[in-house]
C-alpha cells in the first residue's frame, strides 16, 4: 500500500451547470479552484477559516464555505457560485433587491450573503426577519450592520 497520496487528482464536476474536468493538486482548496483555475472571482476569501461566509457556494444543494473544502472532495458534485445564479444575464430577484435596497457596501461579503439569501428563500416561502437573521448567522458583514441585507431578503420573500 502506497503511504504517499498522489499529488494530483483528476477532478470532474459541474460548476454553474457546466461540466468541468481539471487535474488539480490534491491540497487545492475549492475556493482557490473556483477563483484561480475557473477564474470565477465573485466568490471571495476574507478569513480563510470558515468564519465569515464570504466564500459561500452551493455544493450539491447545500451552502458550504469553499475555503474549508479541498477541490478533490467535490468530485462528481454540482457547485453553484454567485456567477451561476443569473439566467441569460438576468439577475435574480434577490440580486436586484440587494441593489434596490442599497445592501451593498464594500462588496466582499455580498456574494456569500446572496448565496445564503437564495438558500433562505428556497427553504421558506415567506421568511420573517428572525428566520433571515438566523439563516445569515454564519456570514459576517463589517460595513452594513445587516439591516439592508435583511431588508433585501425580506422584500423578495414578501413578493414571492
Amino acid at each position: 500500500m502506497d503511504q504517499n497520496p498522489p499529488s494530483y487528482f483528476d477532478l470532474e464536476l459541474t460548476v454553474n451547470n457546466e461540466r468541468r474536468s481539471h487535474r488539480v493538486p490534491t491540497r487545492l482548496r475549492l475556493l482557490d479552484f473556483i477563483r484561480d483555475v475557473l477564474q470565477l472571482t465573485g466568490t471571495k476569501e476574507v478569513c480563510g477559516e470558515g468564519e465569515c461566509g464570504a466564500c459561500s457556494v452551493i455544493l450539491d444543494g447545500k451552502i458550504v464555505n469553499s475555503c474549508l473544502i479541498f477541490a478533490c472532495e467535490t468530485h462528481g458534485s454540482s457547485i453553484t457560485t454567485i456567477e451561476g445564479l443569473a439566467v441569460n444575464g438576468e439577475l435574480t430577484d434577490l440580486q436586484k433587491a440587494f441593489i434596490s435596497e442599497h445592501s451593498v457596501q464594500c462588496g466582499y461579503c455580498i456574494p456569500g450573503m446572496i448565496m445564503v439569501g437564495e438558500e433562505i428563500l428556497r427553504g421558506s416561502d415567506h421568511p420573517d426577519r428572525d428566520e433571515i437573521k438566523t439563516g445569515l448567522s454564519g456570514n459576517i458583514c463589517r460595513c452594513t450592520g445587516y439591516h439592508k441585507i435583511v431588508d433585501a431578503i425580506e422584500k423578495v420573500g414578501k413578493e414571492s
